[in-house]
């Protein structure tokens, strides 16, 4: 799944090839893709100019004139592309936008989990998915202090959280096993029990991380590129996710993989300890259960 700074990276290439342009009609070919009455969907956006696109943790917001936008979600597979002609890239290609200029913008989802929503500029905080996120991380909301506190209200495992995207929002598997790799934080250990100077050590690692992510147009591990087609070059910088069997960068320590909370999980046992006296038993405790405030 296309984490923040894929998603980011689409925002940034898509902007220049379709920012004041209109659409003449929506062709819908998975109805689906669109939460809500997409007969509707299709109306609205009829006529409607494109001005820019914000982003929300994983969303794009598509601003529209008139005071409309439309949230994306991209989920596993979803791209845009700009193309010359009206005519579906392929057969993958569900949405799309056809523009009076006679080029358009093309929706593709392999696995068609992507989905669409048209709400009013101003209430997408409110919608299903995003009122629950927490601060973006290259914002001057997400503070050291309050991450730690949002830290603290969970006795889960580290990992599982930062993943939930209420703490922070923006991060997926990828990122959240470098940032740990990074910190010297076991994915296991429970998230109440981090330590101010080690959330002070995350907190840092999470902006930096990101940030060189974002500037080497994201991470391309299957088939992730940007709307111009371009993939992305951070997948050369990362040290621990997809390393397995290899030696830690750090240490030389083999890196190992395992399942955390459902997800495939990479780290240096060397590096990354269980904290002190905590049993594989009770990590995996940590694991399952959460009783946060």
């Amino acid at each position: 799944m296309p984490e923040l700074p894929e998603v980011e990276t689409v925002r940034r290439s898509l902007i220049p090839l379709i920012a004041g342009k209109k659409i003449a009609k929506v062709a819908l070919y998975y109805p689906k893709i669109v939460n809500g009455d997409s007969k509707l969907f299709q109306a609205i956006l009829a006529g409607r100019t494109f001005a820019t696109i914000d982003r929300r943790g994983k969303y794009l917001l598509f601003r529209f004139d008139e005071n409309l936008t439309m949230i994306s979600h991209l989920r596993m597979e979803g791209k845009y592309y700009l193309e010359p002609n009206t005519v579906p890239h392929n057969k993958h290609v569900h949405v799309v936008f056809e523009l009076t200029d006679g080029t358009s913008l093309q929706y593709q989802d392999v696995r068609k989990f992507g989905r669409m929503q048209l709400v009013d500029t101003g209430t997408e905080a409110q919608v299903s998915g995003i009122k629950l996120l927490g601060p973006e991380p290259l914002s001057p909301d997400f503070t050291v202090a309050a991450f730690y506190q949002g830290l603290q209200r969970h006795h889960k495992a580290i990992k599982p959280v930062l993943l939930d995207q209420k703490v922070v929002t923006g991060l997926g598997n990828i990122y959240v096993d470098e940032v740990l790799w990074l910190s010297k934080i076991n994915p296991l250990t429970p998230a109440n029990q981090i330590t101010m100077a080690q959330a002070t050590t995350l907190h840092q690692q999470i902006i930096a991380e990101l940030t060189k992510a974002v500037a080497a147009g994201g991470t391309t591990i299957r088939s992730y590129v940007d709307a111009s087609g371009h993939t992305g070059h951070f997948q050369f910088d990362l040290h621990v996710y997809g390393e397995e069997g290899k030696p830690c960068s750090r240490c030389q320590t083999t890196i190992v993989k395992i399942k955390v909370g459902g997800r495939g999980t990479h780290f240096c046992p060397h590096c990354q300890p269980l904290p002190a006296g905590m049993s594989l038993n009770e990590a995996g405790n940590a694991v399952a259960g959460d009783t946060h405030a």
